[in-house]
């Protein structure tokens, strides 16, 4: 049964390159204050185990699997917690495919993976695209799992749409030069699209880069929510199912398809 209101944290933090057991253990502070704050999902931004820099990923050590016993500490904290955890990794599958991944970690302690679609640059060399991927359920709230780019491809936002997501949830990386970016592609695939968009951006530096910080949530009308700074912290939002039935009935009234707004 869908709950009336969900409230989704977002995690804006740095990473210790390449040791995944250290930022698995990070990001258990972040899980617990989540929890406390009443959040039932929690998102991580892209490669938040292993932070990005593409030149870690000739180390075996800087890649995950889902049985990958680094990950142990992640999955006690969200079932003792109740809050189903997104957090980003290079994930190896059984048959070799590597993906940059979004680890959804829940609370009966299993794993939800999902492999980035549109990669760009020198990632296309180092990994696979991902397919489709599930929709993640929590509390009966469909959620569609975007990594970065993604979100730059207005195909990939259409489709969850399509397949019944209320909340397209980023976890990204994006710098100081993509500021306006940010906050243009996520506001335009949640009002295009009516759905709720949320996303976790670094906080910090990394190997040629500065984030932007920026991360936070969008309302199905396109306006922001909440919108932290560049600093680290953990930012929650409200969303309403009330409110998003009522855009989408105003839609369906008016006699626009869904995703014409």
């Amino acid at each position: 049964m869908s709950q009336e209101t969900l409230i989704v944290a977002v995690a804006q933090t740095s990473s210790e390159p390449g040791d995944v057991a250290a930022n698995a253990r990070a990001a258990v502070d972040s899980i617990r204050a989540a929890a406390e704050s009443g959040a039932k999902l929690l998102m991580f931004p892209e490669l938040s185990l292993v932070g990005y820099d593409l030149d870690l990923f000739h180390d075996p050590a800087a890649w995950v699997t889902e049985d990958d016993p680094r990950l142990n500490v992640v999955r006690r904290t969200a079932q003792d917690c109740g809050v189903t955890a997104v957090v980003g990794a290079a994930y190896r599958q059984a048959d070799g495919t590597g993906w940059i991944a979004s680890l959804a970690v829940r609370p009966d302690a299993s794993i939800h993976v999902y492999g980035k679609r549109n990669l760009h640059g020198r990632e296309r060399d180092l990994f696979q695209p991902g397919g489709p991927g599930r929709l993640l359920d929590v509390d009966g709230w469909k959620i569609a799992l975007a990594i970065c780019y993604d979100a730059g491809v207005p195909a990939h936002a259409e489709d969850a749409a399509r397949r019944g997501a209320d909340v397209y949830a980023g976890s990204v990386l994006y710098t100081l030069a993509e500021t306006r970016r940010l906050d243009l592609h996520f506001a335009a695939r949640a009002m295009d699209h009516r759905m709720f968009a949320v996303a976790a951006n670094y906080a910090g530096t990394g190997p040629g880069w500065v984030s932007c910080g920026g991360s936070g949530a969008w309302h199905p009308d396109g306006t922001r929510l909440t919108q932290a700074a560049t600093g680290p912290g953990l930012f929650t939002a409200s969303l309403s199912r009330g409110e998003l039935q009522a855009l989408r009935d105003r839609d369906t009234r008016a006699g626009y398809p869904r995703g014409a707004a």
